[in-house]
């Protein structure tokens, strides 16, 4: 990736994000537009530019997002109830951000198809 994108420079504390968890693989924080009254992104370190960048090798990182991505739901009380992660994965997907991320959405009822 040439230039940072915003998720880069949030990781980088370039620009403020209401963090709620960090460790050296990844980073957790509230969306600015939440379409839920739970909506945390979960973003790993290492710059992937989506799903379709995934490798094998990647397979720990992933599931460590993964495990992130379950406790946080259990630490923000999505978990009982149910809650949704969503990854967009390009422009027909409206993926908007050029680096890998998973939405963790939750706090009310989802319907089906979601799009």
């Amino acid at each position: 990736m040439s230039e940072k994108t915003i998720f880069k420079r949030i990781i980088d504390k370039e620009i403020p994000a209401s963090i709620v968890y960090e460790d050296d693989l990844c980073l957790a924080f509230h969306d600015v537009a939440p379409q839920a009254p739970v909506h945390v992104l979960v973003i790993p370190k290492k710059e992937l530019r989506s799903l379709d960048d995934v490798e094998p090798e990647d397979a720990p990182l992933i599931g460590h997002i993964f495990a992130v991505i379950r406790r946080l739901a259990r630490e923000l009380g999505v978990a009982e109830g149910g809650y949704r992660v969503v990854s967009n994965c390009g422009q027909n997907a409206m993926q908007t951000v050029p680096h890998l991320h998973f939405h963790l959405i939750g706090g009310r009822g989802f319907a089906w198809p979601p799009g």
